[in-house]
């Protein structure tokens, strides 16, 4: 049997984690050893039970084997902390995941990360400030790590894919279960320009208790963590805990007063957390040494707009006026200075292409 075998069989014993697989390596030296060992010399291991023993012992290697017929099926890449090409950051956290599945592709540049991630029901304010934050750090060159749940999290990875980016997505699940299954789409597309990764065995559901596990990776992988939106006993916070335990920096989005999906971004910005209005007070946290010496990605929605040749040069100039966040008509008129009824007929040319949408109040941004 060789290491990674015996680590993907090891990784399947729920609770061993990496600090006890560490005082049994001590122990056994090697991974297989631990496997062949009896359940009295695995309970005489610090911190290994009889129910944690009985489990390694109860390990065959038919499970090993069914574990990587279902990773080739499922053409995923598995990773050990040994492997070169492990995260870096991720590799420098108390306790890293013993083994990842990978599906895309996990560049050394992926450890100029940021996590951006928020609440499940979350608002309009925080769903588009997340995808225009992602948007902006994609163009820094950041990779946006996410959970890719519901809410703040599709909407970080949506807003590095539409820029080009580079996207890194962390299940609770193993890869047998997706979840959610509506975001199934959204794994092909970030398979495609980053990685869909999880340490969960294969046929693992989504479980209530593996999201904070999940969560941890989310801040490792990341030099920062970006809490979008987030209520006040949202999962999200569960990320900024770790990421403080982790020495990374915490940044916050404010929101209103009385609105309930952001006590938890106020809260965090009370405790210290910094307050960011825009990704420029995230590049200054790392006084700019980080964004120079990456190669910064270009905007793609703009040039594609000037090739496309069904748009007249004044449908691309006004739609360069716009951004994710609401701009009223008035301010629209002012910045493009022409007359309101020639800027609302531009407008409403965007909208018939889908490019753009109305909100109430005569309010317009890109869709």
């Amino acid at each position: 049997m060789t290491d990674l075998e015996a680590l993907i069989g090891l990784n399947k014993v729920c609770d061993i984690g990496t600090i006890r697989l560490g005082k049994l390596l001590n122990y056994f030296d090697k991974p297989e050893n631990i496997l062949k060992a009896s359940q009295d010399k695995l309970m005489a291991i610090s911190g290994i039970g009889e129910n944690l023993a009985h489990q390694i012992c109860s390990l065959t290697k038919e499970e090993i084997d069914r574990e990587l017929e279902l990773a080739k099926k499922y053409n995923l890449k598995i990773m050990t902390l040994d492997d070169q090409g492990y995260p870096e950051n991720l590799k420098n956290i108390p306790d890293p995941p013993i083994v990842l599945y990978i599906k895309g592709t996990l560049k050394s540049e992926d450890k100029f990360s940021i996590a951006i991630v928020g609440s499940r029901r979350a608002s309009f304010y925080g769903l588009t400030l997340a995808e225009s934050f992602a948007a902006d750090l994609s163009n820094f060159g950041f990779t946006i790590v996410s959970g890719m749940a519901r809410g703040i999290d599709t909407c970080a990875h949506r807003g590095a894919l539409k820029q080009g980016g580079s996207t890194i997505a962390v299940m609770g699940s193993g890869f047998n279960h997706i979840y959610p299954p509506e975001n199934k789409k959204l794994t092909e597309e970030i398979i495609k320009n980053g990685a869909v990764i999880s340490e969960f065995p294969i046929d693992t559901g989504p479980l209530k208790q593996n999201f904070p596990r999940r969560n941890r990776v989310i801040s490792g992988l990341s030099l920062g963590v970006l809490v979008a939106e987030a209520a006040r006993n949202s999962g999200a916070l569960i990320t900024a805990d770790f990421a403080l335990e982790q020495g990374r920096e915490v940044f916050a989005l404010p929101g209103k007063v009385d609105s309930r999906t952001s006590f938890g971004t106020n809260g965090l910005i009370k405790q210290g957390a910094k307050l960011v209005s825009n990704v420029e007070d995230i590049l200054e946290e790392f006084h700019l040494q980080i964004a120079a010496g990456i190669s910064k990605r270009q905007p793609k929605i703009q040039p594609a707009l000037k090739a496309d040749k069904t748009l007249s040069r004044e449908e691309v100039d006004l739609y360069g006026l716009l951004s994710q966040q609401p701009l009223p008509l008035d301010e629209i008129v002012e910045k493009a200075d022409k007359s309101v009824s020639c800027i609302f007929d531009i407008l409403l040319k965007l909208e018939m292409k889908k490019l753009i949408r109305q909100l109430p109040g005569k309010q317009f941004l890109r869709a």
